[in-house]
């Protein structure tokens, strides 16, 4: 455990960072797994509505530090090659 007062706080503050990006990281494989199985469904209409929402969850992630932004363009990539594939 740590004595010297700044590393106690660096401690909480990796602590609520590690909460965060956690959390949005369950929420971008949440929007993942929605288009995954609107194309699973063959639902061209609602895996393109998916899409856009799962787009814009991933790019906030990569802004935010989450992702490395070729991470981010990767899962966008395939993705909406995924989409595309079912027109």
């Amino acid at each position: 455990m740590a004595n010297i007062k700044s590393a106690k706080k660096r401690i909480k503050v990796i602590a609520t960072k590690t909460e965060r990006n956690k959390a949005i990281k369950t929420k971008v494989k949440t929007y993942i797994k929605k288009v995954e199985a609107a194309v699973a469904a063959g639902d061209k209409a609602a895996a393109d509505a998916a899409l856009t929402a799962c787009i814009s969850e991933i790019d906030k992630a990569a802004a935010k530090g989450i992702f490395h932004k070729n991470t981010a363009a990767r899962k966008v990539s395939r993705l909406s090659k995924a989409v595309n594939k079912i027109a």
